[in-house]
């Protein structure tokens, strides 16, 4: 069994976009003897005894107190934490973040530890090639990562829960679910658009556009919410806690993601696994899509030609994209199959 140190940015089941790496932390760590948790940001948890979480503090700071001292201190704990926990851990896991193979990679290098680092952004820089050099192995999800083409890369599921995400009743069929942050990169403006296009055309629909922005990019969703105000049947809400999320797609038909190709958004999975018809641009799913729901231009005519496909299915063919889609997340992208080929890695043949 693995003795593992696990580098993230949060492990909080509050977190309304973090929150799935608890499960992450949890099925990770059956595969352990003992796992230490170095985190940005600890919050709400409920983790195995064999799980240690230590935090570099962001939880204790108000928002907007980020001072070049704060960043210091948390690279000071950090260091502290990996050199105090050296001989509790054989192998690193960081999660999403480069900096920290960046500030910690030539030292575990020399204390022998095997490196994997977890990232799946479409754009990189020279930092993301010189962590990708320290670690063993570079994660992605997506082809269209900007570390694809390492020789050290490997494609990965996006772990998706399977046992709680799940199907559970039956949706309106005319319900349109979007759940995410509320910023300018997940195209909500686009679908708003389309949603006006159908509203013209007296298409029967309601929608639910769930999420919060990034603290500091506040203007861009109070401007989208004063701009489509007039576009009937739309309910903005608050973002929920990844638990939550579970009822939230059960309770809609549809769900559309508008995120540009180059990372494979995890809700397209959960969507699928809780058995939602999924309208996306996202290259990742291309070829599991049916025909017509598929965004090649991401633009409002082309969403609301999909939404219209979408909302237009018999249920029997409702029925059936649910199920593919499902099978596929269950056989190519579950949690468990993540945890199980993440340890494959960490041979040393691998």
């Amino acid at each position: 069994m693995k003795r593992l140190l696990i580098v993230a940015q949060a492990v909080d089941l509050d977190d309304s976009v973090l929150g799935f790496f608890h499960g992450w932390v949890k099925e990770i760590s059956k595969h352990c003897e003992s796992v230490h948790v170095v985190c940005l940001k600890e919050g709400r948890h409920a983790l195995p005894v064999n799980v240690t979480v230590h935090s570099l503090g962001k939880e204790n700071l108000k928002i907007g107190n980020w001072k070049l001292e704060i960043r210091f201190r948390y690279i000071l704990n950090f260091y502290r934490y990996i050199w105090t926990l050296r001989n509790e851990y054989d192998s690193v896991f960081v999660h999403m973040n480069q900096e920290y193979v960046l500030l910690g990679g030539k030292l575990w290098w020399l204390w022998g530890k095997r490196i994997v680092l977890w990232r799946n952004h479409k754009m990189g820089s020279m930092g993301t090639h010189i962590a990708g050099f320290f670690a063993h192995t570079v994660c992605y999800t997506s082809p269209s990562a900007y570390v694809a083409s390492f020789r050290n890369a490997r494609q990965m599921p996006i772990g998706i829960d399977t046992d709680a995400f799940k199907p559970s009743g039956s949706a309106d069929p005319s319900s349109i679910l979007f759940i995410g942050r509320l910023d300018a990169v997940k195209k909500p403006e686009i679908l708003m658009q389309a949603l006006e296009i159908l509203a013209k055309d007296k298409v029967s629909y309601n929608a639910d556009i769930i999420g919060d922005p990034t603290p500091g990019r506040e203007a861009f969703a109070n401007e989208l919410k004063k701009n489509f105000s007039h576009v009937p049947h739309v309910v903005f809400k608050s973002a929920i806690r990844n638990d939550e999320a579970i009822s939230a797609f059960n309770a809609h038909a549809i769900y559309v993601n508008l995120t540009p190709s180059g990372s494979f958004d995890k809700t397209i999975g959960e969507a699928m696994a809780c058995g939602c018809v999924v309208v996306t641009a996202n290259d990742a799913v291309r070829n599991v899509l049916e025909n017509g729901l598929f965004v090649g231009e991401i633009s409002a005519p082309t969403v609301a030609t999909a939404l219209r496909r979408a909302l237009s299915l018999p249920p029997s063919v409702r029925a059936e994209i649910a199920h593919k889609c499902r099978a596929y997340i269950e056989r190519e992208h579950s949690l468990a199959l993540l945890a199980s080929r993440l340890f494959e890695l960490y041979k040393p043949s691998a």
